[in-house]
């Protein structure tokens, strides 16, 4: 026994010597796992075991080891692990590190699966580990209880539908569901995501026990944090059943020290998890509801377990100051009994309301026969000597008095209306009209009526009342029409400048550049806004300015302004204010133009008869696009090279007009290497226009003598024959001719 405690020993000191080894060179992971599996396996003493439970957990939880390797050694650990995992292990320290290294596996085996469908081996052995858990984690001891719950959140996060981040790259995405293929051969999708639904009720199912060990709950609230932020489809669900849990009602007396302790702990651990969320998403639907729930937590902080350590209340003291058992050892005075008469029978009025004497001559003297400044001087002098117990019980009696007449009304009002109700019935029911008598429904009738009478002193008739309509406004004009659309673009704009210009990270991640199919509702920031204001330009009027109208507009040169035509004067002024911070809007509306133009193109030929004849569509592409290059093309100087090319490539079409636009800019010598810059972009990278690019650079090369050294190098690549023979040399007199124009501008 000896020798056998010696020899193991003796093996967990070379053990540790290896995993001191791997801990200073991560590459010899593989080699070093796939050579203790044979002697950390199931058959093996607990000491080995032990260690290499802890060892495989660390291996695959270690930041050092690439997940490409984690991938590779996943399948051969996980037999392992089942077969230990089979056995009645009850060593607390061996089932967690074997269930903590089972939900590090578990996303590790599903990718694996998802590139390898035919490796149905591995799958059912990770699938074997998987029930095994779930089967045993009730009666796990608390740790690796608490390893569970990771394992569940591991299982439920992998077989939920995560965020594709590229779908270039799928390595890069996070694995979920969303990598599955629809026809993949063993992850059937619906089945997963049903099972993934099944353990997140069960990893919930904490909150709603009678009992709650503080241990497991705080578990699971640090584990829930991961689903809420990368998982959106259960995000509700899990905040709305923790909104629903409250630490304090899940404990049971006595209240110990350490009851309280974990009470706190919990409260603690849910404001941190729900802080989190509020930072990360201050746009959540349950924010509020978050809010109000932090506040009760404060607020109402260990009610339950703080009652039994409060001290004994103060007796409860009668509110004159003595009680009837009192006032017999004391030979205090009794408070006097107020008599107070009943109403007579019939109506009330506000006098009988209010008299509580049954003297007929106090009752009825006429108080309006005295004058005011005497009632006064007899009223103050009175109140000031009243009996406080009288006074209450006078008060006390008159509303009294109230609230029953209050009751008789409305028990009147409802048996009015049932027999209105029911004589209505009888009047209009056609089944078997002679059965009943006619002096039944007579004296119905006399009844209702004579409460009706009785009860119209106590309430106006408003049923007379008939609907109130308000009347239609007053057509507008075109002009104030138009007036309202300027006022409305003009606040549009407004909201423009008061949203946040730059999006945070968050939003930049998750929005989708969906291109001419984006919504323009879609977001609520500046982006959103341009979209929007671009297309009422552009494709809100559509089909509303064609057929014979616009022939005659055409023809006669004239076209009437539409709120159209006002967007996109505007939309020019506010790009002009700064053309270089808002060169994307621009880009956006010039792309939103020619696409409209195209396609109110196509509906013209598509509906004229003749396919000779032109299409009598007015086009705003090419007007808006040179107005908006006539505009900003004289503020740019030579090192604005970056603005006028991500213009000129970013722009749906290059025309000719545009490349002469370009071109002017050779005039300034400074500008010159702006304006062959921008001609050899177009002429590299935007292959239609590069024929047209190149006539203008040739006649910029013929035209100015500056342009020749940097122009003559991309006509040598693109058009030599356009440049002259090597051989020929200009003489020296006409070389100083071209020389002095310059030097006389300047």
């Amino acid at each position: 026994m000896a020798q056998s405690t010696d020899h193991v020993v003796d093996q967990v000191a070379q053990l540790n010597a290896a995993r001191s080894l791997v801990l200073g060179d991560a590459a010899l992971y593989p080699q070093i796992v796939n050579g203790i599996l044979p002697i950390v396996g199931a058959n093996a003493r607990l000491e080995l075991r032990r260690w290499g439970a802890d060892f495989l957990a660390e291996t695959f939880a270690s930041p050092m080891l690439a997940t490409v390797q984690k991938q590779e050694l996943a399948p051969t650990v996980l037999q392992s692990i089942q077969e230990t995992l089979a056995l009645p292990e009850t060593d607390t320290a061996v089932l967690s590190s074997l269930v903590q290294t089972s939900a590090s596996l578990y996303p590790l085996i599903f990718r694996h699966i998802v590139n390898h469908p035919e490796d149905s081996k591995t799958w059912e052995t990770m699938n074997a580990v998987k029930q095994e858990i779930l089967r045993k984690m009730d009666s796990f001891p608390c740790p690796a209880k608490i390893c569970s719950v990771k394992f569940l959140q591991r299982v439920v996060q992998v077989q939920t539908p995560g965020l594709i981040a590229d779908p270039r790259r799928p390595d890069q995405n996070e694995t979920s569901l969303a990598v599955v293929p629809r026809n993949h051969a063993l992850l059937a999708i619906p089945l997963l995501e049903a099972e993934a639904s099944g353990l997140l009720d069960r990893l919930l199912g904490v909150f709603q026990e009678e009992t709650s060990d503080p241990l497991v709950v705080n578990a699971t609230l640090n584990c829930l944090a991961p689903l809420i932020r990368t998982r959106q489809s259960i995000a509700n669900k899990i905040i709305q059943t923790i909104l629903d849990f409250f630490p304090a009602k899940h404990v049971r007396p006595p209240f110990t020290p350490t009851v309280r302790v974990g009470v706190k702990s919990m409260e603690r651990t849910a404001r941190a998890l729900l802080f989190n969320v509020m930072k990360k998403n201050p746009s959540n639907p349950l924010m509020g509801k978050m809010q109000a729930y932090i506040e009760r937590l404060m607020q109402s902080r260990l009610e339950v377990t703080e009652d039994a350590s409060r001290k004994r209340g103060l007796p409860v003291e009668p509110t004159d100051g003595l009680d009837n058992a009192k006032r017999a050892r004391l030979d205090a005075m009794t408070p006097p009994l107020l008599k107070i008469p009943p109403l007579p029978p019939g109506p009330t009025s506000y006098d009988q309301l209010f008299t509580l004497t049954q003297d007929i001559g106090l009752s009825s003297f006429d108080v309006k026969q005295l004058p005011p400044d005497l009632v006064v001087k007899i009223a103050v002098p009175l109140l000031a000597q009243v009996n406080p117990s009288m006074l209450t019980q006078a008060v006390d009696a008159i509303r009294n008095r109230y609230e029953t007449i209050t009751k008789e009304q409305n028990l009147k009002r409802q048996q009015l209306y049932q027999a209105a109700t029911a004589a209505a019935a009888d009047e209009d029911d056609d089944y078997e009209p002679d059965y009943e008598p006619l002096d039944v429904g007579a004296d119905a009738s006399e009844e209702a009526i004579a409460l009706a009478a009785e009860d119209a002193e106590l309430e106006p008739d408003l049923v007379s009342l008939g609907p109130f309509v308000l009347p239609q406004p007053p057509p507008l004009t075109e002009e104030e029409a138009g007036d309202v659309g300027r006022s409305a673009v003009s606040r549009v704009f407004g909201m423009i400048d008061a949203v946040e210009t730059t999006p945070s990270p968050a939003q930049s991640k998750t929005q989708q550049q969906l291109s001419f199919a984006r919504l323009a509702g879609s977001t609520f920031d500046r982006d959103a806004w341009v979209i929007l204001l671009t297309r009422l330009a552009t494709r809100a009027p559509a089909g509303l300015e064609g057929g014979d109208k616009s022939k005659g507009e055409l023809a006669t040169g004239k076209r009437q302004p539409t709120i159209s035509d006002s967007i996109r004067e505007t939309l020019y002024r506010y790009i002009l204010e700064d053309f270089r911070a808002r060169l994307k809007i621009g880009i956006t509306w010039l792309n939103e133009e020619w696409y409209n133009d195209r396609v109110r193109m196509k509906a013209a030929n598509s509906d004229r008869g003749d396919e000779d004849e032109e299409p009598t569509v007015a086009l705003f592409y090419d007007t808006w696009v040179l107005r908006l290059l006539d505009g900003f093309l004289p503020y740019l100087d030579s090192r604005d090279i970056k603005v006028l090319v991500r213009f000129l490539s970013e722009i749906p079409e290059v025309t000719i007009a545009i490349t002469q636009r370009v071109a002017s800019l050779a005039k300034d010598p400074e500008r010159v290497n702006l304006t062959v810059q921008a001609l050899m972009y177009l002429i590299m990278f935007r292959p239609p226009a590069r024929e047209m690019c190149l006539n203008t650079l040739e006649d910029v090369y013929q035209t100015y003598e500056e342009s020749r050294p940097a122009a003559g190098k991309v006509l040598a690549r693109w058009r030599p024959q356009a440049l002259p023979a090597p051989t020929e040399t200009a003489p020296a007199a006409p070389q100083a001719e071209v020389q002095a124009p310059p030097t006389a501008s300047t």
